[in-house]
């Protein structure tokens, strides 16, 4: 995917279509601000997806679910200590697309 991103597609395609996989941050990994052209639901396994956009910040532990809507502009990153695990499924492919 990217430097400090490590994936893992359990079913279907991240290019063409849903899929469902697991995602490791690195401690410390900033994906800047971006947006995805489909939903992204996510659960977190260990560690902590750090998250934020124009309502606030927020940390998202072990056992929490997140959806960000397609579209919606946000940071996401791993926690500085610990970085993230976490499963992820989408509705459509997968993308990031940068926002300024």
């Amino acid at each position: 995917m990217m430097p400090g991103v490590a994936s893992y597609v359990a079913w279907g395609d991240t290019a063409k279509g849903p899929f469902g996989g697991f995602t490791r941050f690195r401690p410390g990994f900033d994906a800047g601000m971006h947006t995805h052209t489909a939903d992204v639901l996510l659960v977190v396994l260990r560690g902590a997806y750090l998250y934020r956009d124009d309502a606030g910040a927020k940390r998202v532990g072990p056992g929490d679910f997140m959806r960000i809507p397609g579209g919606h502009k946000h940071w996401s990153g791993g926690d500085p200590k610990e970085g993230a695990l976490f499963y992820q499924e989408t509705f459509g492919k997968f993308d990031l697309i940068p926002v300024k």
